[in-house]
C-alpha cells in the first residue's frame, strides 16, 4: 500500500514526460533579435579575448568578448564597458524579441533589475553580459514540479530525497518479486 503513491506519480509523470504537452512553449530559447551589421566592424582584437561577438541589436551595435574571467559587453568604439541598459532600453529590448511570439509573450507588465514580467505570466531575465535571454513560465514551473515528483525530489534536501529514492526503489524490487512469486506459484 506504500508504494501507491509513488507508483501513481511515476505514472502520471511519466506519462507527461512521454507526450510532452507544452514543452515547447515552456523550455523556448527565446533570443535577443538581431539585425544585419550596415558594414563589416574594424576591430583592434585584444590578446586577453578568447572569443568575441559583435551584433546589432534594437539598441545598436555590441561588442561581446570573453575573457579569462568572464564575458563582458564593451562599448564597439571605445573599447570600454558598457553600462547597463535603462527600463526603457530593456523595454524596447525585450518587447523586440517577444515579436518572435507574441501569444506567448504578451505585454510587459513589470521590469525589476533585468527581470520583466510579462501579461501572460512569462518571467524573462536579460543577462547584459552575454546578451542573453531565460524565460519561464507557469508551464515551466509545473513540469519541474513533475519533473521533482518523478524522481523522488520531495523534499529539497538531496540527501534525504536520495534516501527517499533508495527506499522506493528496495520497495519496488520487492514489489516486483512478491508479485513475481505470486503469479508463478499459480
Amino acid at each position: 500500500m506504500i508504494l501507491i503513491l509513488p507508483f501513481f506519480g511515476w505514472a502520471l509523470t511519466g506519462f507527461v514526460f512521454f507526450i510532452k504537452p507544452g514543452y515547447v512553449g515552456a523550455y523556448e530559447i527565446l533570443k535577443v533579435k538581431t539585425y544585419s551589421l550596415a558594414s563589416s566592424p574594424t576591430l583592434t582584437v585584444d590578446p586577453a579575448w578568447s572569443e568575441l561577438r559583435y551584433l546589432r541589436t534594437v539598441l545598436g551595435d555590441h561588442l561581446l568578448v570573453r575573457t579569462q574571467a568572464d564575458w563582458q559587453q564593451l562599448d564597439p568604439v571605445t573599447k570600454q564597458p558598457r553600462a547597463k541598459p535603462s527600463e526603457a532600453e530593456i523595454r524596447l529590448l525585450l518587447k523586440d524579441a517577444f515579436s518572435a511570439n507574441p501569444s506567448r509573450y504578451g505585454e510587459i507588465v513589470s521590469i525589476s533589475d533585468s527581470t520583466a514580467r510579462t501579461s501572460t505570466g512569462v518571467q524573462v531575465s536579460l543577462d547584459w553580459t552575454t546578451l542573453t535571454l531565460q524565460q519561464q513560465g507557469t508551464d515551466t514551473a509545473w513540469i519541474d514540479l513533475l519533473y521533482k515528483i518523478h524522481y523522488l525530489q520531495w523534499t529539497g534536501f538531496k540527501s534525504v530525497d536520495k534516501a527517499i529514492g533508495f527506499v522506493g526503489l528496495i520497495l519496488v524490487m520487492s514489489l516486483t518479486v512478491l508479485g513475481a512469486a505470486l503469479a508463478l506459484k499459480r
